[in-house]
Order: C-alpha cells, then sequence, then structure tokens
C-alpha cells in the first residue's frame, strides 16, 4: 500500500441510519492512499459512538458494529505508525450508512474527491456508433463528457439514435459526481443487448448539460470519432 495522505476538507459531513444521525462533522479529513477511492474520517467526538459496539479487531484495526448493521466503521486502533494521524478518527463504509450530506445536499457511492473533474462540452466531432454490424447512432452533435480518469464518453442527443431498437431496461445506478442513471438495451432481431446505454434524467446541478442524452458504453459497441475506430476500454 502507498503511503497515506490527509487533508483537512472544509465540508459539512453528515451520515444518518434508519433515520438517525450518526456522525455530525465540521473537522472532517480527507485520507487518501489507504483505499482506491479517498475516504473520510471524523473525529470521534462528531460520531455517535454510543451507538456502536465494537465487533472484531485486524491487524489492530477495531472494527465496529450499529445494531443490525455489521462492520459499519474502523478506527485505528494499533495498527501501523503510518495510521497514526488516524488514533482519534472514524471511518464509516460509505455503502452501509444510508444517507449521506455534503452540506444541505445529499451524496451517493463514495466521498466526492476534490480533485476529480468532471466536464461537458459541446463538439462537432462526428459520432457513429455501430454494434453487431448495425448502425445504432450516427451524430454531429455530441457532447463530450471528459472525467477525471475515466474513459471519454460521448452522449448524444436521442434524434441521433435509433430508437427502435432501445427497450428500457429496470438497471439504475449513481454517481456522486452525476447522479442516478437510468438504461437502455438494444435489441437487434432475437438477440438483445443488455444495458448498452446510459442516461441522466435528472442530473445533479452540476452536471446538466447531459440531461436526456444518450450515452454507448465504449465497451460494448463499435465506436467511431470523426470515421476512426476508437479502442474498446478494458473494463475493470
Amino acid at each position: 500500500m502507498s503511503p497515506i495522505r490527509v487533508e483537512k476538507s472544509p465540508r459539512w459531513v453528515r451520515g444518518l441510519v434508519h433515520g438517525q444521525t450518526i456522525v455530525d462533522s465540521k473537522n472532517v479529513i480527507v485520507v487518501y492512499g489507504e483505499r482506491r477511492l479517498p475516504l473520510y474520517y471524523f473525529p470521534r467526538s462528531d460520531v455517535r459512538t454510543d451507538l456502536l459496539s465494537a465487533s472484531s479487531e485486524d491487524n489492530g484495526l477495531q472494527k465496529f458494529s450499529l445494531q443490525d448493521v455489521g462492520d459499519i466503521a474502523w478506527a485505528h486502533a494499533a495498527d501501523g505508525e503510518e495510521f497514526a494521524p488516524l488514533r482519534d478518527y472514524v471511518g464509516f463504509e460509505w455503502r452501509k450508512v444510508e444517507s449521506w450530506y455534503e452540506e444541505d445536499d445529499e451524496v451517493f457511492v463514495h466521498p466526492r474527491d476534490p480533485y476529480h473533474r468532471v466536464d461537458v462540452l459541446n463538439s462537432s466531432r462526428h459520432v457513429k456508433v455501430m454494434l453487431d454490424g448495425e448502425v445504432v447512432a450516427d451524430s454531429r452533435r455530441p457532447r463530450l463528457l471528459f472525467e477525471t480518469g475515466i474513459t471519454t464518453r460521448y452522449y448524444l442527443p436521442k434524434v441521433d439514435v435509433r430508437l427502435d431498437v432501445l427497450v428500457p431496461s429496470t438497471t439504475s445506478t449513481q454517481c456522486p459526481y452525476k447522479g442516478t442513471a437510468q438504461y437502455y438495451s438494444i435489441k437487434l432481431g432475437d438477440k438483445v443487448y443488455e444495458d448498452v446505454i446510459w442516461y441522466y434524467p435528472f442530473p445533479i446541478a452540476e452536471c446538466p448539460k447531459i440531461a436526456n442524452l444518450l450515452a454507448f458504453y465504449n465497451e460494448k459497441v463499435d465506436l467511431y470519432v470523426d470515421d476512426q475506430l476508437q479502442e474498446r476500454p478494458v473494463r475493470r
């Protein structure tokens, strides 16, 4: 594991379970390097430690449960010296906390990294999407979404996509930087390609330019940009 980096956050952060606030802090620190994504840590004084019970200890990492939610939090009680700056702080498994708020906006999936950018730019590039040898989209007015560490995504107007082959999907996912996405599958003949397209009906306020535009998984289709076939990203 690479050395951790600790930074103070100016954000007011709260977490709720079963409608009860279990952490409420304006003294949050952000820890980089402990996991792939940044983590929020909170001073013990800002955590409802009276609701937590010790559940296990592993190499000096003390884990805590909250009623029926196992291992919801942890503290670096007595592990390596690299974690000494975190001794008086508590971290939480983000997905085990029902609701998170930064200031008064609810956030999802994981803490937002202040160094993570999402830029959406209008473009006149020619984007053509083919699946199983058929053209399923053709546009000269895409919006390109550039996101830190992510392959470029091409959001297309619905009128430039073959709506006759789209099948609504029940899949829904969330992104802390864009909002809640809905999906379409594509049906060509008797074959259905699951969840090839996603879109954000109501993206968060910081990302309005992609509202109701359709984006294809570059990994699942043949996507041409200015007549150049794009390499399919490797999904990790």
